[in-house]
């Protein structure tokens, strides 16, 4: 294996958007027990710390790929195309206008009930999102797109994380 081989290849995936999530775990056990310093503490010390930098690669990569806006947003740069999200913040107007309708509704709500159902429309959106992020990826080869989608993703993700912190405040 080469350290220099993009995620996808160390996993022995095509690279996609879409994938089978038993299989990279599967197959990110097989690499561990492979690569695991534990069992390279009789070799040299290059040995061991080659096993050490191809444990710390792999945990890398499957970190990357087991979360859909990451690897997304690994996609993107693999193509060219970095999402950029700390100085591009360009969104589409409708979904501006949906941060603000959320952000209102998060701050006039009062009851646990309310909360909770925001958050389960907030994850109805993310999944959409995630499906329009797979056909931008994988059927419209449009790179450019996806990396707006991850853009505004980090958004959602970042609204339901404080959904989470307001639902933990109104529980204690």
């Amino acid at each position: 294996m080469n350290l220099q081989s993009n995620d996808f290849e160390i996993f022995g995936l095509a690279p996609a958007f879409a994938l089978d999530r038993a299989q990279l775990d599967e197959r990110w056990k097989a690499l561990q027990r492979e690569a695991h310093p534990d069992r390279h503490v009789a070799g040299d010390a290059r040995t061991q710390r080659q096993a050490m930098q191809w444990s710390v690669r792999i945990n890398e990569a499957y970190q990357r790929l087991k979360d859909p806006i990451r690897r997304a947003a690994y996609l993107c740069e693999l193509h060219g195309v970095p999402v950029d999200a700390e100085r591009n913040t360009h969104m589409p107007p409708a979904f501006l206008m949906q941060q603000l309708q959320w952000r209102e509704a998060l701050e006039e709500a009062s009851s646990l009930d309310a909360l909770e159902d925001m958050a389960d429309d907030v994850a109805g959106a993310r999944a959409r999102m995630i499906e329009q992020a797979r056909c931008l990826a994988d059927e419209q080869h449009d790179f450019g797109g996806l990396a707006g989608q991850v853009r505004a993703l980090m958004f959602v993700e970042r609204f339901s994380r404080d959904i989470e912190k307001r639902i933990d405040q109104l529980g204690q």
